[in-house]
C-alpha cells in the first residue's frame, strides 16, 4: 500500500493512501470528533471543501483545535 508524505503541523507524516482527502485525515482517530481550524498549504480550508480537496505528496496541513476551559 502507497502512503502520502506530507507535513502536518510542522512534523513529516506518512499517509495511508486511503486518506487522499483532507476529509479522510480528518477522519483518522487523533482528528476526529475534534473542531478545528485547517489550512493546506498556506490557505484557510472551509468545512464545505473537505471532500474535494485531494491530498499530495509534500502538502504542508496546520490544524488548529480547540481547547476549553476558564
Amino acid at each position: 500500500m502507497l502512503a502520502l508524505k506530507v507535513v502536518i503541523n510542522g512534523e513529516e507524516t506518512l499517509l495511508p493512501e486511503e486518506c487522499g482527502t483532507l476529509a479522510g485525515l480528518l477522519r483518522l482517530p487523533e482528528w476526529k470528533d475534534r473542531r478545528l481550524v485547517v489550512e493546506l498549504n498556506g490557505e484557510i480550508v472551509s468545512r464545505e471543501e473537505y471532500d474535494q480537496l485531494s491530498l499530495n505528496n509534500g502538502d504542508r496541513i496546520e490544524l488548529v483545535h480547540f481547547v476549553g476551559g476558564g
